[in-house]
């Protein structure tokens, strides 16, 4: 180690709480997960390795102290051999999460995430940042410019001005002079001009919800459910057996025997001098909204707070539960609204009525308003998810988002009365304007997918992402949009040569998280693609190119089968199933809109439940097919790949392909229909799509599913078949990926099994992601280039 190194690994090792923050995303979903992480020795470090990828060297700039506590890891420095996007690469990116704006002050605080690889963890970190001020970016000296890596997302080149950065995660401003709340650890911190105080009481907690007033707090903590194995017998605490009598005695990748309920609190907080300096704050007198019951909230397994809402005038909370539990809970997804008066104690639902979803809630910034996210029927996760509001004083409630048959994502209030929202309509998702009066308009449109970070007085802070570019922070002035009396609601269309809002709006892009990487890179392209399907109707496709792509040469060709199975296509952004990861090996991907998802409309997306065999798999040969006749295909190349309902996508085809493909890559997926509706936890999702039980003989919709269960069809596999699955995935059991590998290996197929003992449906950490890239394209190029 240079003499230079050292001094920067001790200068970059400071006194902090560290946190291991993990940031992932499978089928386009991000979640935010923290354990706890005590104090490390802050004098002692040692030397990083670096990565053995031939095609990249990544050095962290964190050293690991040499004790049982460990350094924050920060931003690796990364040089890649080859300019193409590496495992490795992936794996060095920053991951930008939550994004909050400081109503008094204008700033904003937002997290980060940096994995190291070599330490096999990661750490969150929050940035305090001016979004006004700060300079223009610089390109390091010898390094040539290049475009924005995704020209869809047209704007501004911008920059801010940090102000203060820290190991921690969930900020939300405190609302006293730029005091910031957040968590690190499971420990709840206030901080301000780099000052922390602990908040004396807020440790061990899930997540929380400061009230306006900042006199009260919702923190969320596990109570236990059901009496543990030692509880019953204590003689024996070394025994790790689990009892349950009930469903659901597992969710996601963890045995249920905890559920976290909010618990309200006063917040005590000792003030000094003018400039509102904290001494000192601690939880007063508090109670559980939920004491006495095993019900859930927020819900797991994804849920946080912005399932509860406090009313602005402090006296209300309005919160989100299903309140069921064991078979009915596992049979339901009946969840409703409550809201809680705290001077009067008593609880009323305001969403009886509906028997589906009911999620989300927020008040208006007058507290005249209540809206939230609403699916209509019962059993089903993947209803249109409608937006409805309720007026407080006349309680008038009505659906203003509703009928179209695709999914509001999410929304937030602007002011008293309009409501921004995202939704994804022909495989984008943009931002959309409605009143509680109704109308409506869209914001943006462009080759990218937007989610809404935060709203200030006059602007809202998005995370924008594409299948070419990891999210960044972008910045749309809703007055100035509002104002200009030119604007008009443009046509639908994607175009991907020429970027483009359908109403100019030009973004300010804020963060520059990894352009270190896009610089040293060449990107794939990614180019929109209508087939016509076997019924005659109109599907899109997305088609990735390879960087330095030649139409002269011949090119292997990857299928991919989307899972869900009713999650969109749209151009999201993935550190698994990452496009520009797959085509930099000098395949095409085509990723087709198939039946079965959202944004073309409720019959489009409705068409897979009970037909899981059917036109669903037609749309997917469909796609190659029609691909296939460019002559730059090689179809003595094709392979097919997918994960979740992609994986029985997998399998299936693997019996139905007729000589189709050459290799085969089965994520998590389903390989009998008959064992999944019995093992996976959520059973009201099987009942749905599976269309009921197996056993029931005269139900023609279950017989149909069934009869299409990949494992009846093993007698025609012939392919190679890689088989990669988690253990601690409750979702679709471990067993289903080595019932198909024994199957394939008692054919004589060639195939490989790959098997995570500690990751659940997604893949978390990071050796354990680049040994998945890894073995995903070494077995592509086995079997399609070799």
């Amino acid at each position: 180690m240079k003499k230079s190194e050292i001094l920067l690994a001790f200068f970059h090792t400071f006194l902090h709480m560290s946190i291991f923050f993990c940031i992932f995303a499978g089928e386009k979903v991000i979640l935010i997960m923290n354990t706890k992480i005590s104090f490390f020795a802050c004098m002692a470090a040692i030397v990083m390795g670096c990565s053995n990828s031939p095609d990249s060297i990544v050095k962290s700039q964190e050293p690991t102290a040499n004790s049982q506590d460990k350094a924050p890891i920060g931003k690796p420095e990364l040089r890649i051999k080859g300019g193409r996007m590496t495992p490795e690469a992936l794996w060095s990116m920053g991951r930008i999460g939550s994004v909050k704006t400081d109503i008094e002050t204008g700033w904003l605080a937002y997290t980060v995430s940096y994995y190291s690889i070599e330490e096999n963890r990661s750490t969150s970190w929050i940035r305090i940042c001016d979004p006004f001020e700060g300079p223009t970016p610089t390109l390091p000296e010898g390094k040539e410019e290049k475009p924005n890596p995704d020209p869809s997302l047209k704007g501004r080149e911008e920059s801010m001005q940090v102000l203060d950065e820290f190991v921690g995660s969930e900020p939300a401003w405190f609302g006293n002079s730029g005091w910031l709340a957040f968590m690190r650890g499971g420990q709840l911190y206030l901080r301000r001009d780099k000052e922390e105080v602990k908040v004396e009481g807020a440790n061990d907690i899930e997540g929380f919800l400061l009230s306006p007033k900042r006199d009260k707090i919702i923190v969320i903590k596990s109570v236990k459910t059901i009496p543990s194995t030692v509880d019953k017998y204590p003689d024996l605490p070394l025994a790790t057996g689990h009892m349950h009598e009930d469903l659901m005695y597992k969710h996601w990748d963890e045995w249920t025997e905890t559920a976290p309920q909010p618990f309200v609190y006063e917040l005590k907080i000792d003030y000094f001098g003018e400039g509102e300096r904290i001494v000192s704050a601690t939880l007063g007198k508090g109670f559980n909204l939920l004491e006495g019951t095993a019900f859930e909230c927020p819900m797991k397994p994804f849920g946080g707070v912005e399932q509860l809402a406090w009313n602005p005038n402090n006296e209300e909370i309005a919160y989100t539960c299903r309140k069921k539990t064991g078979l009915d809970y596992a049979v339901s997804t009946n969840s409703d609204i409550y809201l809680y008066n705290l001077k009067t104690r008593k609880t009323r639902n305001i969403t009886e009525a509906n028997k589906g979803y009911d999620i989300n809630p927020a008040y208006s910034r007058d507290g005249q308003w209540i809206a939230w996210l609403s699916m209509e029927r019962d059993g089903y996760e993947s209803d249109e998810n409608r937006l409805a509001v309720m007026n407080l004083k006349s309680g008038e409630q009505r659906y203003l988002v509703a009928g179209w048959g695709d999914h509001v994502d999410e929304f937030a209030w602007y002011d008293d009365t309009t409501l921004l929202y995202t939704c994804c309509a022909e495989g984008t998702v943009d931002m959309y304007m409605t009143s509680v009066h109704g109308g409506g308009e869209r914001m943006t449109e462009g080759q990218y997918d937007v989610s809404i970070g935060d709203v200030g007085w006059h602007e809202v802070y998005l995370l924008c992402h594409s299948m070419r570019q990891a999210n960044e922070i972008y910045r749309f002035d809703v007055a100035q949009y509002l104002s200009d009396p030119s604007r008009e609601y443009g046509p639908r269309g994607i175009d991907w040569q020429t970027p483009h809002s359908a109403l100019e709006v030009e973004l300010a892009q804020l963060t520059h998280e990894n352009d270190n990487i896009y610089r040293q890179i060449e990107l794939s392209t990614v180019v929109p693609r209508w087939q016509k399907t076997s019924d005659g109707k109109d599907m899109l496709t997305w088609i990735i190119y390879p960087p330095h792509f030649n139409p002269k040469k011949k090119y292997a060709t990857i299928l991919y089968c989307e899972g869900g199975p009713q999650s969109p296509v749209s151009q999201f952004w993935s550190y698994r199933w990452n496009f520009m990861m797959m085509s930099a090996g000098d395949y095409i991907i085509v990723a087709p809109n198939r039946r079965g998802l959202p944004g073309f409309g409720k019959e489009w997306n409705e068409e897979i439940s009970g037909d899981y065999g059917g036109q669903c798999m037609t749309d997917l040969l469909t796609a190659i097919d029609e691909f296939c006749t460019e002559p730059y295909v090689d179809k003595d190349r094709l392979g097919c790949v997918g994960a979740s309902f992609g994986g029985y996508s997998v399998y299936w085809l693997a019996g139905h392909h007729e000589g189709r493909f050459k290799a085969f890559i089965a994520h998590d997926g389903i390989f009998n229909l008959e064992m999944q509706y019995l093992e996976t936890e959520e059973k009201w999702f099987a009942n749905w799509d599976l269309g009921g039980a197996y056993w029931e003989k005269e139900n023609a919709v279950a017989q149909r599913t069934y009869a299409n269960s990949p494992h009846r069809f093993v007698d025609r596999w012939d392919t190679p078949i890689l088989c990669i699955h988690g253990e601690k995935d409750y979702r679709i059991l471990a067993n289903q990926a080595m019932a198909a590998f024994d199957a394939a290996k008692m054919r004589g197929v060639p195939a490989e099994l790959l098997i995570f003992p500690d990751e659940n449906h997604w893949v978390l950490k990071p050796q354990n992601g680049i040994l998945w890239q890894r073995e995903f394209r070494g077995w592509l190029d086995r079997w399609l280039k070799e």
